[in-house]
């Protein structure tokens, strides 16, 4: 592509928020066949998932998969796949990132860490990451996230399944799309902040959500076409309603019947609509030699403008 030429000779990485503020309309510089398909995605939203290839990642120019993402080298070496991510998320409406994950960055590292194995978030590998949508203990959360292959020669797939494809009761249906389930905070939005900045805002928010956590539906919007707030292990039915209990189970169920494998790999791009799919990461043996698998994260808002927090780029809770 011959604008990331431009862009990287800007010297501002997309992790950082000054490179939206700068190129907010990045997403128009991708090749007009690229550009058509995500504008298309964008529009029909009868689809919760779509895959580009043919991205260039040099394996070796990379460098070995980092040991976490708080990590000294920076992020020059996946400058280019980083900048070829931005195009897209800015082709797809506003990017942001959240306080409380990885010190605010804009664009973030998903690999395993040693020591978390067995946790239920992108730095685990043991443990089977079960189905969820992004951060969906938030109103706000994420309308799209992106996820581009830089490393994955163990072909460990994501699975995707789409609520617009489950079979459920009337009955269920019903019950799904009552205020009748919390959702909290996954661990990492309050570990990071407790460990590294005990004093951050954002971590008495996370906290209180926690804490105090809303009743929310399951399943909300057009009946008939309904989005779906999913996040297994942190979720629980409003004082262990047992019907409540059996129509998650139904959804659960279901989305493990109609899910199907997609293994991101180096070059390739997943984008996932975050309120019609659900995702989840099989399990894996981490080596901690520098070849384990190695994902870079954005996500994107269809429209921050109407929030008054700007065009792109900003950090927010």
């Amino acid at each position: 592509m011959k604008y990331v030429v431009e862009l990287r000779a800007s010297g501002i990485s997309p992790v950082e928020q000054d490179f939206y503020d700068k190129f907010s309309d990045c997403g128009n510089m991708l090749p007009a066949g690229l550009g058509r398909f995500l504008a298309q995605f964008r529009q029909d939203r009868s689809s919760a998932v779509c895959q580009v290839h043919g991205f260039p990642v040099d394996d070796v120019a990379v460098g070995p998969t980092p040991a976490h993402w708080e990590r000294q080298e920076g992020h020059r070496s996946t400058l280019d796949s980083d900048i070829y991510l931005a195009m897209c998320a800015t082709a797809l409406g506003s990017p942001f990132a959240w306080a409380t994950l990885q010190r605010g960055r804009m664009v973030q590292d998903i690999f395993p860490i040693r020591g978390d194995e067995q946790r239920e978030s992108g730095h685990g590998s043991q443990a089977f990451l079960m189905f969820h949508t992004d951060d969906a203990f938030r109103p706000d959360s994420c309308d799209y996230l992106l996820l581009f292959g830089i490393r994955n020669h163990d072909h460990t797939p994501t699975y995707v399944a789409s609520v617009r494809d489950v079979c459920l009761s009337d009955d269920d249906r019903q019950l799904l799309n009552e205020e009748r389930f919390h959702i909290v905070p996954d661990d990492e939005h309050i570990r990071q902040l407790e460990l590294r900045t005990p004093d951050a805002p954002a971590l008495q928010g996370a906290r209180e959500m926690r804490d105090h956590p809303q009743s929310v539906p399951v399943l909300f919007g057009d009946p008939d076409d309904p989005f779906v707030r999913l996040d297994a292990p942190y979720m629980r039915c409003v004082g262990d309603d047992p019907d409540a209990r059996r129509a998650l189970a139904a959804l659960a169920a279901e989305l493990e019947r109609v899910r199907r494998p997609v293994v991101v790999a180096p070059g390739s791009l997943l984008v996932l609509d975050n309120h019609i799919g659900v995702h989840a990461r099989e399990s894996f043996t981490a080596r901690y030699d520098g070849t384990d698998r190695w994902l870079r994260k954005i996500i994107v808002s269809r429209d921050l403008s109407g929030e008054g927090l700007g065009s792109a780029g900003r950090i927010r809770f």
